[in-house]
């Protein structure tokens, strides 16, 4: 289903009926879908523990966890709120699918389940939820602190975490007077194809701290999509990558932990799982030779020293 021929879709089915898993996932294999099959609520958010779907296919009645039950932990999760879940339920009633919807679902298939019917609204449903997901994605990848503007340097949108470490350097403090002017003389030499020639970084001040602009891409005719980071804090990455040999996502995690921050913030504000943040975790201690994340913070707080 998926546009990209060198990958397969992967779909979760979670049934505890062994005729209804084996039915689907002949039918999906058959459809080039790789399948995944958990037997109820509780297996199908381990397995989610472990891999990360692109749709679930979800039994509402099952034994232990149940299925609406299953989908609203599942919506819990940030890393995992994305991914569409279709109900499969011989329950027709009006309460039922609403409970369904309210649980995080995103459409209702009747047994004795129709395979054209499935394959049609799981087509659309992918779609919908590839498209979302990029742009989320995207906001993910680079840290959330984004934002888009036209050629003038006017705002056309920007994230919070933006918008945050813009305050300050906004003419006026309304994002519709746009960026200070540099920004949108920088912007212009881009527009203009000196894009080579142009740096694709500039610094401006925001209040008391200086702020990092990057040029991402071209989102329209006149939109460019940028990111902002404290620059600052991309001085004190670089610094604990380099000097503690650490990778680029290694060194933002410590980066973090040394200001404080616990785990599930961090997961947050880089948009990755806490199981994830935890793995970085151990690589760090290993490389650093160190057992704990006090002595973690105390090794990255003196290299940082060390930049002053």
């Amino acid at each position: 289903m998926t546009d990209d021929p060198q990958r397969r879709d992967i779909v979760l089915v979670v049934d505890d009926t062994p005729d209804t898993l084996s039915f689907l996932t002949d039918a999906l294999e058959a459809a080039s879908i790789t399948v995944l099959v958990a037997l109820d609520g509780e297996g199908a958010l381990a397995l989610l523990d472990q891999i990360t779907p692109d749709l679930v296919l979800m039994d509402a009645a099952m034994p232990g966890i149940g299925g609406f039950e299953a989908c609203r932990r599942l919506k819990q999760q940030k890393h995992l709120a994305h991914i569409p879940v279709i109900f499969m339920t011989g329950l027709s009633e009006t309460e039922h699918v609403v409970q369904g919807l309210e649980a995080g679902g995103v459409d209702y298939v009747m047994k004795p389940i129709i395979v054209g019917q499935l394959m049609a609204r799981m087509r659309v449903h992918l779609a919908n939820a590839r498209e979302a997901h990029g742009t989320r994605l995207a906001l993910d990848v680079t840290g959330r602190f984004l934002l888009a503007t036209d050629a003038a340097g006017h705002f056309r949108w920007s994230t919070p975490q933006a918008a945050a470490l813009l305050a300050g350097c906004i003419e006026g403090d309304d994002p519709t007077a746009g960026l200070p002017a540099q920004v949108s003389r920088w912007l212009a030499d881009l527009q203009g194809g000196a894009a080579p020639m142009s740096p694709r970084t500039i610094k401006i001040r925001a209040g008391e701290r200086q702020v990092e602009i990057s040029y991402l891409s071209r989102t329209g005719p006149d939109e460019f999509l940028l990111r902002v980071s404290d620059a600052q804090g991309t001085d004190e990455v670089a610094l604990l990558r380099q000097d503690l040999a650490l990778t680029a996502r290694e060194a933002e995690v410590l980066s973090w932990i040394a200001r404080g921050k616990p785990n599930r913030d961090i997961s947050d504000i880089l948009g990755i799982s806490p199981r994830t943040v935890n793995k970085h975790l151990e690589q760090i201690y290993t490389k650093l030779g160190v057992e704990n994340r006090a002595s973690a913070t105390a090794l990255a707080v003196r290299a940082l020293g060390r930049r002053d």
